[in-house]
């Protein structure tokens, strides 16, 4: 008995017909000739409070509920959560799903409220987006169940306690990678590619077809068969290719909840998965005070999951970063000319010039691309109207701002250092696009 009590929760519908039952006794007083029919009434609804228990509780049917989620969670991303309910009650039953989702969501106003008719089994979709890497905890899984009648429901908990992993966006390396291999970046607002010559590696001498460039055309080998033959290229491969995070400070600035360092982490993993596939070496490591999380760039099997762990494990104190540190080490452990794709932020000239020196180092020795972002939260208050002198003010000093990022391109090019300037949200689009250029350009 205790337990049937401890699961009743007393339904909305209950509360407004005893509400107006109540209301019909008071009025009852006033005009007596409806007492005999309102107490006729009270003792219908109290008999339809009895068959409600009875058949929630008596009947032999009941609830079944399992939620499913994925082994692991992908960072930025929508991940689905399906929750699975059946029904043996002899009758359609009303339902109100209250998941117990991890702390770092913070959302306290979740359910979903439907029906479930007599013996069906149905499952309940809803997303979740994580911004933080790390382990997130699921609870129970609660379900109310109601009856027709609906005055009262019985709560079901499902013992469905679980813990999962949230790793860098796993979920973009289906939707680049494509994408990167058939040239349709500039659909993503990117310009397209034009393929300029083509590098010495030979392949073979071929009979010639059309469409062949003429340029390519073995005057020699023509000669002894006497028909046209052509050298064939192909794209040199097997190239180490570097991503180097900054995690100091300057990444901890959040953008549609996400850090930079987020971002850049996201970005790693797609253009490492990339450059696997283009046959070329793919390698990481992170720094600020200090140089860690270190994946040497190689291309074989294991090498993805390798990278994955690698970045689900970058932790950061978000300290000053260490460009001497970064230059003198990777002097002394990257000795053939490889592409470095350093992610980083540089909010005013300055901050770039305190740091050049050890860029243009690096840049002697490597192909160095350094990535930065765009301040959107300045670019939309930018785009506001000013309608006070003080509003004029702080809209200048934005714009001062935003010209200075533009300012910190030129410098960089200035000294032969590539630069990308993006959006946080377009950062993986745009850093492809880099990589497949300079693959076409055949620089590295």
């Amino acid at each position: 008995m205790k337990k049937i009590l401890r699961d009743i929760y007393l339904q909305k519908r209950f509360f407004v017909v005893l509400t107006g039952m109540v209301l019909a006794f008071l009025i009852s007083y006033m005009v007596s000739d409806i007492f005999g029919a309102i107490k006729l009434l009270f003792y219908i609804f109290a008999l339809l409070f009895l068959v409600d228990i009875i058949l929630v509780f008596a009947s032999k049917g009941n609830i079944r509920g399992q939620r499913l989620v994925p082994e692991k969670f992908s960072n930025g991303d929508e991940n689905e959560i399906k929750i699975s309910l059946s029904n043996s009650y002899l009758f359609p039953v009303g339902l109100k799903i209250l998941d117990e989702m991890p702390h770092q969501f913070q959302k306290r106003d979740f359910g979903i409220s439907t029906h479930l008719g007599k013996g069906k089994v149905k499952v309940f979709k809803y997303y979740l987006r994580p911004t933080e890497r790390g382990v997130y905890s699921f609870g129970n899984l609660n379900v109310f169940a109601r009856s027709p009648i609906g005055f009262i429901s019985k709560k079901y908990t499902f013992d469905q306690e679980q813990q999962v992993p949230v790793y860098p966006s796993f979920l973009q390396l289906r939707k680049y990678d494509l994408m990167a291999f058939t040239n349709k970046l500039f659909e993503y607002g990117i310009k397209k590619i034009r393929r300029i010559g083509h590098t010495m590696e030979f392949e073979q001498i071929k009979d010639y077809v059309l469409g062949d460039d003429i340029r390519n055309i073995n005057w020699k080998a023509t000669a002894k068969k006497g028909g046209l033959m052509v050298n064939q290229f192909q794209d040199e491969r097997s190239q180490p290719i570097y991503s180097i995070i900054d995690k100091g400070r300057v990444m901890k600035m959040p953008f549609n909840g996400l850090n930079l360092l987020d971002y850049a982490i996201n970005a790693t993993l797609v253009i490492s998965h990339i450059a696997l596939k283009k046959q070329d070496k793919a390698g990481i490591f992170a720094f600020n005070r200090k140089i860690e999380n270190r994946v040497v760039a190689e291309r074989r099997s294991a090498q993805m999951n390798l990278i994955l762990e690698t970045l689900y494990n970058l932790e950061t104190n978000f300290e000053e970063s260490d460009y001497n540190r970064l230059y003198a080490d990777i002097k002394r452990s990257i000795t053939q000319r490889s592409l470095l794709l350093l992610y980083t932020n540089f909010e005013t000239l300055d901050a770039l010039v305190r740091q050049l020196p050890y860029l243009q180092a690096l840049a002697k020795q490597h192909l160095l691309v350094v990535i930065f972002f765009e301040n959107t939260e300045l670019i939309k208050f930018t785009e506001e109207k000013a309608e006070t002198v003080q509003q004029i003010f702080e809209k200048t000093i934005a714009e001062k701002f935003i010209y200075e990022k533009k300012l910190i391109v030129n410098e960089l090019r200035k000294y032969g250092i590539q630069a990308i300037l993006t959006k946080p949200e377009n950062l993986t689009a745009n850093t492809i696009n880099k990589y497949l250029e300079i693959k076409a350009r055949g620089i590295i």
